[in-house]
């Protein structure tokens, strides 16, 4: 079973969408999208008998965790001292923190808000062992795990692959020490990147080769994120299957953490044209910053859709002496940093692009708001909901206020 064969409940059409309505720039939330997608998650969580998680890294939008806690979504993941406190104050759920490495300063406070607490390695595990034995010897209840790097990705970009060469993620089987296990009841491994399940069926093969002789002693085991389980055409049988499989023969709980499936194809990034001009290529330059606000574009990279608007057909002339040529308008799409390369691409509209018009960028909700930054102080998107009856509610709008305190 697929995505597509899967009973999902109906979304607002876009076309119903009044985006004039929606004060630009703005990132936002399709309430019936989200819901759409946490139905099916639900119905995983269910038939497989795992623990799914949100993972804030990819989605950390506070305002919609009481949706998420209608589908049953009862925890989060965290990699830092921050997140955690969102989690504790704002999911109301289990607590569950991974970090490539703790600080002395930090530690104290992760440990007094974790449910759920991963060492990257054996010697920051040796480092914090006293501090984890006093809290469980004070009453409180603690599952301590070391993640693992079994040397096997399947991630086509480098920036992204927690298992490349040279990983600082995870400690290798010839680096696994089990006479530190003690105190240890779980395993985590991450190694997917937006990947289908048959990806994590044969991740698992190399993780109990690799570390199966250690999974009698856990009690539970963390597949990590990358599960894409939202997308059309991921494989939502085989997921059920294999994660009931490993279950049934390891005895072990088993949890998911993924963060872009929660998000997937949710929502929008509003913008709108603040200028054209006329460089041999028309170029409209948007009241958004490529570099502030879609970082991922520039860092994967990846060409972001944009409603209404196509890719230029392979071997067409879009210079301006040409422009009677070619079916359509093709614009520069760009920011309005100083950045030079602040620029997405190349699209083809059909209409003249002029001052005011708004220009929506597709599935813009997940591994965004978590990473933008206010850069040359250009205005920071609002962040809104499109609610299911259709109503715009902006739940956030960032000033100068926001931009100073990150300074100093």
């Amino acid at each position: 079973m697929t995505v597509s064969d899967f009973q999902l409940p109906a979304v607002r059409p876009v076309e119903e969408t009044d985006w004039r309505a929606i004060p630009s720039p703005a990132f936002v939330l399709d309430e019936s999208r989200l819901r759409r997608n946490l139905a099916l998650i639900s119905h995983v969580q269910r038939e497989s008998g795992a623990q799914i998680i949100l993972a804030f890294k990819g989605f950390a939008m506070w305002s919609a965790f009481p949706i998420l806690r209608e589908f049953g979504i009862t925890g989060a993941t965290a990699s830092s001292l921050n997140e955690a406190l969102l989690a504790r104050e704002e999911m109301r759920g289990e607590v569950h923190v991974y970090a490539p490495a703790y600080s002395d300063e930090d530690f104290p406070r992760i440990l007094e808000l974790a449910d759920h607490l991963v060492f990257n390695s054996f010697s920051q595990w040796e480092r914090f062992k006293p501090q984890v034995e006093a809290a469980r010897a004070a009453g409180k209840t603690l599952h301590i795990g070391i993640r693992v790097n079994p040397e096997y990705a399947e991630v086509e970009t480098d920036l992204y692959n927690p298992a490349g060469p040279f990983s600082r993620l995870g400690v290798t089987r010839r680096e696994f020490r089990a006479d530190l296990l003690d105190g240890i009841d779980g395993l985590h491994f991450h190694t997917l990147c937006e990947k289908d399940s048959d990806t994590l069926e044969r991740t698992l093969e190399v993780v109990e080769r690799n570390f199966g002789e250690f999974l009698p002693r856990m009690g539970w085991v963390n597949f990590g994120g990358g599960h894409l389980m939202t997308r059309e055409g991921y494989d939502i049988e085989r997921l059920i299957r294999v994660v009931r499989a490993f279950r049934q023969k390891w005895g072990v709980h088993v949890l998911l953490e993924p963060g872009s499936a929660f998000a997937w194809q949710t929502g929008w990034l509003v913008s709108s044209v603040l200028d054209v001009v006329h460089n041999v290529r028309d170029a409209a330059l948007l009241d958004v910053s490529v570099s502030a606000h879609m970082p991922d574009v520039l860092e994967m990279p990846y060409r972001p859709r944009i409603l209404g608007a196509r890719d230029p057909i392979a071997g067409e002339v879009t210079h301006r002496e040409a422009h009677d040529q070619i079916p359509g308008h093709p614009y520069l799409i760009g920011g309005t940093t100083c950045l030079a390369g602040d620029v997405v691409g190349e699209y083809v509209f059909d209409h003249p692009l002029s001052v005011g018009d708004r220009v929506i960028f597709d599935d813009m909700i997940h591994y965004t708001m978590v990473k933008t930054t206010f850069f040359n102080g250009v205005k920071h998107p609002d962040i809104g909901i499109l609610r299911a009856d259709g109503t715009y509610e902006r739940v956030k709008t960032f000033g100068y206020e926001e931009f100073k305190a990150k300074l100093s």
